[in-house]
C-alpha cells in the first residue's frame, strides 16, 4: 500500500499558472449557481411554506457563503476547496440517509440526483486539491522510509 501511495504522489504535477482542473471549474459553477438561485428566490419574495420565515440577515447567509466559496474555488484557494468538500460531504451523508427514508419515487430521484452529482465531484476534487497544495515548479519528492519502517 505504501508503494502505491508513493507512486501516486510521484505522478502528481503542480498546476500551471491559470490551469484549473475540470472538478474545480464545475465546483465553482455549482457554488455560483446555488448563490445566484438563492439570491433570485430572495429577491422575488419566495416564501417557505409551513415554517417561520427567516429574517433578511438569515436569508442572505447562504447566498453570500456560496458566492464566497465560488470566488475562492475559482481562485484556487485551498480553504475554499476544503469548505466546499465539507459541504459536499454533508450533502452526500444527508442524501444517503434520506434515500433510506424516501417514501416516494420523487424522493428517491432527488436523493439519487444529489448523490450522483456530489459523490464524483467530491472524489475528483481530492486529486485537484493535492495538485493545488503542491509547491509551484516542482513535483513532490517521494518521502524516504523512516527508521521504524521497512524498506524494500
Amino acid at each position: 500500500m505504501r508503494a502505491a501511495n508513493d507512486a501516486a504522489r510521484a505522478q502528481l504535477r503542480p498546476l500551471a499558472p491559470g490551469e484549473r482542473p475540470l472538478a474545480v471549474k464545475l465546483s465553482a459553477a455549482l457554488a455560483a449557481a446555488i448563490a445566484i438561485s438563492n439570491a433570485v428566490l430572495l429577491a422575488t419574495g419566495w416564501k417557505l411554506e409551513g415554517v417561520e420565515q427567516p429574517t433578511l440577515v438569515q436569508s442572505l447567509g447562504l447566498p453570500l457563503f456560496m458566492a464566497a466559496l465560488a470566488v475562492g474555488i475559482w481562485l484556487k484557494r485551498y480553504w475554499a476547496l476544503l469548505a466546499w468538500q465539507g459541504v459536499l460531504g454533508i450533502t452526500i451523508l444527508f442524501a444517503f440517509l434520506l434515500l433510506m427514508r424516501a417514501s416516494n419515487f420523487q424522493g428517491v430521484l432527488l436523493c439519487a440526483g444529489l448523490l450522483g452529482v456530489s459523490t464524483p465531484l467530491f472524489f475528483f476534487l481530492v486529486k485537484a486539491m493535492a495538485r493545488i497544495q503542491m509547491p509551484a515548479g516542482a513535483s513532490r519528492p517521494v518521502r524516504a522510509a523512516g527508521p521504524d519502517e521497512t524498506t524494500r
